[in-house]
């Protein structure tokens, strides 16, 4: 070796240059110039993030005052390896592991790093934030993926017959879980976008009602009145409209449609039918004590004035026993107030056979004139 004969004087004393003094002298410079440069880093990034409140920069301090000064330490030893007294085939040796050694942590760096970044975006963007675990995951798989490659590069192992068996291999899977992959794809949809969610009511396009108890990553179960469970896969989920009793807020409207005769006294009939209305909302369970019912005429129909009255319900399903009370005691109500329910009615001329076609062709001619 070059430093096996070389002597240097220090402070009056000669010291000789052998392997075994340069290899520390060397790695306990590196260690203080990373020590140094880390110290410099880590100034320059408080003074940037000094006047700042926003709790990302603290968690990215703690992750650079961590890991920064190992990795500088392994970058100094790559660029002075060249200088170090070592054979071609340790040096070679020791460059491959420090390589190694300082991906791994570049990777590990620029993975937690990125997840850092991720949540504090997804903490201001509620779509975002409820498929954060999912997200989390394949962020760390294609992360970890592309470590991998630089590894298996910085091996000497060649990527291309990889990366195309890999790309075959995703195609194949692509088509043969076409199906899967698109109820997967719209469960993300549904969990970030939440139209509905566990617990909700709500009515398919095909007129199907009842209870969402799970929304899954495949498909939505939701539980029908009768009993008994609809399994929907998530793609026609999506793709459908959907009704949700519970958005924006549980409490629905209850309209009951009610007809009276002609004869009757219109305020009285509303001034009656609000009064059970009002006792309906305090008396059975499922109304809404502080709403105030009301009516709005709107047909003169066949036999009948028609109007809706409006109650409220606090979730869906109240609607059935409201309305059930409700139309027993208006009836009860009108029964003792005198209002009359009518039965459909329709009057309907019938012409006799032997009516003398001069009268009816007077009176046609009457009719044409009094039209004209």
């Amino acid at each position: 070796m070059e430093f096996a004969n070389t002597i240097a004087e220090v402070f009056g004393f000669r010291i000789p240059l052998t392997p075994a003094v340069v290899l520390p002298l060397l790695v306990l410079a590196t260690i203080f110039l990373a020590y140094v440069l880390y110290f410099l880093i880590l100034r320059i990034v408080r003074a940037a993030t000094k006047g700042t409140s926003i709790s990302i920069d603290d968690r990215v301090m703690r992750l650079l005052e961590r890991y920064l000064f190992p990795l500088l330490i392994i970058l100094g030893l790559l660029l002075v390896l060249d200088a170090a007294p070592l054979t071609p085939k340790v040096a070679r040796v020791a460059d491959r592991l420090l390589s190694l050694t300082g991906l791994l942590i570049a990777i590990f760096i620029v993975t937690r790093g990125t997840l850092l970044i991720f949540r504090n975006i997804a903490t201001r963007y509620e779509p975002l934030w409820n498929i954060r675990g999912p997200a989390e995951l394949v962020t760390k798989i294609i992360l970890v993926a592309v470590g991998v490659m630089l590894i298996l590069d910085n091996l000497g192992i060649s990527l291309t017959p990889l990366l195309t068996t890999l790309g075959i291999g995703s195609l194949a899977v692509a088509i043969a879980l076409q199906d899967t992959l698109g109820n997967f794809f719209a469960g993300l949809h549904i969990q970030a976008d939440r139209p509905i969610e566990a617990g909700h009511f709500v009515r398919l396009e095909n007129g199907d009602e009842g209870y969402v108890e799970q929304v899954g990553w495949r498909s939505t179960r939701i539980k029908m009145l009768p009993n008994k469970t609809a399994v929907v896969p998530n793609s026609k989920l999506v793709q459908s409209t959907i009704i949700n009793y519970d958005l924006p807020d549980p409490e629905v409207a209850v309209l009951v449609d009610v007809g009276v005769h002609y004869d009757s006294d219109l305020k009285k009939v509303e001034h009656v039918t609000k009064e059970v209305a009002k006792e309906i909302m305090l008396e059975v369970p499922g109304g809404v004590p502080s709403f105030a019912p009301f009516i709005r005429y709107h047909t003169f129909s066949q036999s009948s004035i028609d109007f809706t009255v409006i109650l409220r319900a606090r979730t869906f399903v109240d609607n059935y026993l409201i309305k059930h009370e409700f139309i027993k005691a208006l009836q009860a109500k009108y029964r003792e107030t005198g209002i009359v329910i009518p039965f459909p009615i329709r009057t309907v001329h019938i012409k006799s056979e032997t009516e003398p076609e001069s009268d009816n062709r007077a009176g046609d001619a009457r009719l044409a004139q009094d039209f004209n």
